[in-house]
């Protein structure tokens, strides 16, 4: 085996990538531990795509775990042009499995799907890694698929069903065999619907839309204590306000916004993993002041200010776009947020995250405006 050594126009353009919900089944019925702290080390980067000389790292990815398995690929970037030079967004099959040995990720296989993925939603679950929409091909961005991985160590791809139609940068979990999806871009248009899907009948039923935007992209969403919690996202501005969905009501209430300390903050294009029935864990989010200050510039400004806005805004350095650096964690008991240090490395937005055991792996995404990393970041948990 290879060792793994590893807008709102044009901001749309540049997104992280679409926010995969990865519940850990190790977790799922486990007793709340508070982490102590998290030690980080670099853990290798991905191969090439197929094709490709050079992996520069993609957002959007498809990422989970099963059993002993990382699955992650997909994805998007700017491999031809950079963004400010109006560079072309491409999408990718590419599937990597990985596995940990001593301590470090080896690669298992490395194969392509039949079509080219990215800013779909990825749900672990005890069956697999469940993959929902999230394709530039529009034949294939309703599908719902089921990624494992067999005795022989490769990969397998079952096609679970499809949607009623396409879905990207919106948000899934699972629960009793059903899936609740919804928000992102439906058929293309920004939406704050929500859906089930019964992944017995392949039958999808309307329910309760969230409240508040009408258009919700790239939130976080976990499901705690039972309940749907839904944080973040954005439309022309990033929200930091938080919703919880009764699944058995059908109905939406209120929880506490976003914070760090007193400070509200968004999460848009971050990640988060679910720790235990009452917490999840976040990585990652944009800047509200400085994504709101762009958005709108980058739609109203014309000629000669524009361009000199542009250039300025995506040759900046990745600290200057400040995004979140601090992991959060919410406890949906408590209703609270707070903070458990920083990660080491540039915020990303759009990577894989994925928890597994005690360790935590933050794959790729976006480390500016248009510009991915391929690196691999592997957390140590120590809880008190």
């Amino acid at each position: 085996m290879k060792k793994v050594i590893f807008a709102v126009i044009l901001i749309a353009l540049v997104f992280a990538g679409q926010n995969g919900t990865n519940i850990s089944a190790s977790n799922k019925s486990g007793k709340a531990k508070s982490i102590k702290k998290i030690t980080w080390e670099h853990s290798g980067e991905l191969e090439a795509q197929k094709g490709f000389d050079k992996n520069i790292g993609t957002a959007g990815v498809l990422s989970g775990s099963y059993k002993d398995y990382i699955i992650v690929g997909g994805g998007a970037n700017f491999p031809y042009e950079t963004v400010l030079n109006g560079g072309v967004k491409k999408h990718y099959s590419d599937i990597y499995v990985l596995k940990k040995e001593k301590d470090k990720l080896s690669m298992v296989q490395h194969t392509n799907l039949d079509y080219e993925i990215g800013y779909g939603t990825s749900i672990t679950t005890d069956k697999g890694v469940y993959y929902i929409g999230g394709s530039p091909e529009q034949e294939y961005a309703n599908d719902i698929i089921l990624l494992t991985v067999g005795k022989d160590k490769r990969l397998k791809v079952k096609k679970i069903g499809d949607l009623p139609f396409t879905i990207s940068d919106g948000i899934a979990v699972e629960k009793n065999g059903k899936l609740y999806i919804g928000l992102g871009k439906q058929n293309g248009v920004g939406s704050n619907s929500l859906y089930e899907y019964d992944l017995k009948t392949n039958k999808t039923k309307k329910l309760a839309s969230i409240p508040g935007e009408s258009v919700r992209n790239q939130s976080v969403a976990q499901l705690l204590n039972g309940s749907l919690y839904v944080f973040s996202g954005g439309g022309s501005v990033a929200y930091t306000d938080g919703y919880k969905y009764d699944i058995a009501k059908n109905t939406w209430s209120k929880v506490s916004p976003v914070t760090n300390g007193e400070k509200e903050i968004s999460l848009l294009g971050a990640n988060s993993v679910k720790l235990n029935n009452e917490e999840m864990m976040v990585i990652g989010g944009f800047n509200k002041e400085i994504y709101d200050d762009a958005t709108e510039k980058l739609n109203t400004l014309q000629g000669e200010e524009l361009l000199a806005f542009r250039t300025k805004y995506f040759n900046a350095d990745p600290y200057e776009f400040k995004w979140n650096k601090d992991i959060l964690i919410y406890n949906a008991k408590k209703n609270t947020w707070k903070s458990i240090g920083k990660v080491p490395f540039d915020a990303p937005c759009g990577e894989g995250l994925v928890l597994m055991g005690n360790t935590i792996y933050s794959i790729n995404g976006e480390i500016k405006p248009g510009v991915r990393t391929n690196a691999i970041y592997s957390g140590t948990m120590y809880y008190q």
